[in-house]
């Protein structure tokens, strides 16, 4: 892949924050959503690249703009795997609580998980623990690998967890094991992302979460030296057979982080649209937005962050024409 495809792919995320940001707090999350996306296409459409979305809103029948299949880009090489997430935290930018990101991760053609829209049991840590942890292996074990890698007591330790009735297990079980938690309402990839900057407060992710989401965790993961386990949770037999189509025969196979996203090259990147532990979310002001991005790349394991103001009236539709 190009490497100025890194700054193309900010922009995409760029303009879809800052037309989602514009409904924050509105509690209209279709709303958001929908200009989040539409944003992203817009800008998608002036890059050089010949991209396929894998992960994206849905079938061609069930969304109708970044559909799984879609093409995007210019139509010219590199050829590129997309995975999208116009709107990380529909309900969060609803509520105007922490942590909605706009998302965009592209590897090489074939090399993304192409993950079905279903949950995954997910385990994510950063760099530190990377080797430490298993999906198997018991809670305590997994919080005291993590806490003796990073050199903190148990107490000191934070393990993020959705907030949810089906967790309620594994939420008593790190409590009684003496590690703290956060628990997060909606949003994830920020979460497994967290896992891997320790100013962040974040030491493990746990739980199940979307399928979709874990791809995309897993690919910044991979650009932070961080490490993603998971496994396919299938509810019924359509979800079974979507497991066999994409060659899983096993759905209690452990999909690690190579299996999520082959090869050593892959690019992330991700913009606030509301204040998380990492991202600013978009701050308006007349006609003029500032964003807070972050980008990175699997084959140099270059991190930036990016902070950016955007005179709007010179961006019709988000895009310079």
């Amino acid at each position: 892949m190009e490497r100025s495809l890194t700054m193309e792919l900010v922009r995409v995320t760029e303009a879809a924050a800052i037309a989602s940001g514009r409904w924050m707090g509105f509690g209209k999350k279709d709303e958001a959503d929908e200009a989040a996306t539409t944003a992203m296409r817009k800008v998608f459409d002036t890059i050089p690249m010949r991209g396929t979305v894998v992960i994206g809103e849905g079938e061609m029948d069930e969304a109708p703009m970044l559909y799984i299949g879609e093409r995007l880009g210019l139509g010219y090489l590199p050829e590129v795997d997309v995975a999208v997430d116009p709107l990380e935290g529909t309900n969060i930018v609803a509520k105007g609580l922490w942590n909605a990101l706009s998302v965009v991760a592209v590897a090489n053609r074939g090399d993304l998980l192409h993950a079905p829209d279903m949950y995954m049991q997910k385990i994510a840590v950063g760099p530190a623990a990377v080797g430490k942890v298993d999906i198997d292996a018991p809670v305590r074990d997994n919080l005291k690998a993590v806490a003796q890698a990073l050199g903190k007591d148990m107490e000191d330790l934070v393990a993020v967890i959705l907030d949810r009735p089906r967790h309620a297990k594994l939420i008593e079980e790190v409590r009684r094991a003496g590690a703290r938690i956060k628990l997060i309402s909606d949003g994830d990839v920020a979460a497994a992302i967290n896992t891997a900057f320790p100013d962040t407060g974040v030491d493990i992710l746990f739980g199940s979460g979307g399928a979709p989401e874990g791809v995309l965790a897993a690919v910044a993961l991979k650009c932070l030296g961080g490490e993603i386990q998971g496994r396919l949770l299938p509810e019924n037999e359509e979800q079974l057979e979507r497991c066999k189509k994409m060659g899983i025969e096993d759905p209690n196979k452990v999909l690690r982080l190579d299996d999520m996203v082959k090869g050593d090259d892959a690019i992330f990147a991700a913009t606030g649209v509301t204040d998380g532990e990492l991202l600013r979310g978009v701050r308006y002001k007349g006609t003029t937005a500032t964003t807070h991005s972050l980008v990175m790349r699997a084959k140099t394991g270059t991190v930036r962050f990016i902070e950016a103001k955007h005179r709007l009236e010179k961006k019709p539709n988000f895009v310079v024409e």
